[in-house]
């Protein structure tokens, strides 16, 4: 028989041993594997100043706001922003939290990097099936100095329901009447030729792996991969390289005077030397969500903007930042 003394010795270790768990605090997200860097990252941070645990997992935008609307997750992740309508239904706020760029990502035989120039209606074509050889005509009469193979393109899209994949075909929307017409933009779409590939490393790793693949990834995945990107042309004519010179270019245009739910529309901005296939990324919270979850977007808000930076995203204004912040609902 177990004495009083022992007993209480006992308890007194379990309680000890457990109450650091008792006391652990975190955060769960899920959705964008285009913010999925970011979010990592900030979560690093949220670690080493307040002790937070983030778990985020890089599912697809699609997945990601049905976990947040199921209760499953402390925040979603989208780049396609979601409908006033849904938010209201299911009491939920939305906020941008960095601007990003989608590269077009190409492995072409004999092609040196950053060679190869695109236009918005070229790479329509090349994901609808219109043009199947990279010495296409169309090609070749934007690099008059390259010798283009006779190489079959392999298109390679997201398999998942991806807010990469609604800017980008929101972009081909925009600039080809052919694209808007018979597929349009969409998180999925009914994509006519190709592969699929489950987010925006599996893109990368695909291109990466396909001779005459073309693929479009978020900025991070491409140059940690050290995969070759199309320039493209921009809404005034230039064929323009992806840097954050150029991303910062197309940044500018933003009209957050003007965007409700600070949703701004960054497609084809206007500038010589602006990055076409811009977005913003959102997170999604339930309103009356826990303390946690506002603290690590003030950290990655307020202390987070030099490792944004970094993986090459755009930070929102100090005042777009501010007015998110005080607009957090209890």
């Amino acid at each position: 028989m177990i004495s009083l003394s022992r007993s209480l010795l006992l308890f007194g270790l379990a309680a000890v041993i457990s109450a650091p768990a008792a006391h652990a605090q975190s955060v769960t997200g899920a959705g964008s594997s285009f913010a999925a860097p970011l979010y990592e990252s900030w979560g690093e941070i949220a670690k080493a100043k307040a002790g937070l645990g983030v778990n985020y997992q890089s599912v697809g935008s699609g997945a990601g706001l049905n976990q947040v609307v199921a209760g499953t997750v402390d925040f979603g992740a989208s780049d396609k922003p979601a409908a006033t309508a849904l938010l209201d239904a299911h009491h939920l706020y939305q906020f941008p939290t960095a601007l990003g760029a989608i590269v077009v990502i190409v492995n072409v035989p004999g092609i040196p990097a950053g060679a190869l120039q695109l236009d918005g209606s070229t790479l329509a074509a090349l994901y609808d099936g219109r043009i199947t050889e990279w010495n296409d005509p169309k090609i070749q009469a934007q690099n008059p100095g390259l010798n283009l193979p006779d190489a079959d393109v392999a298109p390679i899209h997201r398999a998942d329901a991806s807010g990469t994949s609604f800017v980008f075909t929101s972009y081909l929307s925009h600039v080809s009447p052919e694209w808007k017409a018979h597929i349009g933009a969409g998180t999925s779409v009914a994509w006519r030729d190709g592969a699929g590939a489950r987010g925006n490393d599996g893109v990368a790793a695909s291109v990466k792996e396909t001779v005459g693949g073309i693929g479009y990834v978020e900025y991070a995945y491409a140059s940690h991969n050290h995969i070759p990107m199309a320039r493209m042309k921009s809404h005034d004519g230039a064929y323009v390289t992806a840097s954050p010179k150029s991303f910062m270019a197309a940044a500018s245009q933003a009209d957050w005077a003007h965007a409700s739910h600070h949703v701004v529309d960054l497609l084809d901005s206007a500038g010589d030397n602006a990055w076409p296939i811009m977005s913003a990324t959102y997170a999604i919270v339930p309103i009356g969500v826990k303390p946690e979850t506002k603290r690590f977007f003030e950290i990655g808000l307020r202390e987070g903007e030099q490792e944004a930076r970094k993986l090459d995203f755009i930070t929102v204004p100090e005042a777009v930042r501010d007015d998110i912040l005080a607009g957090w609902p209890h």
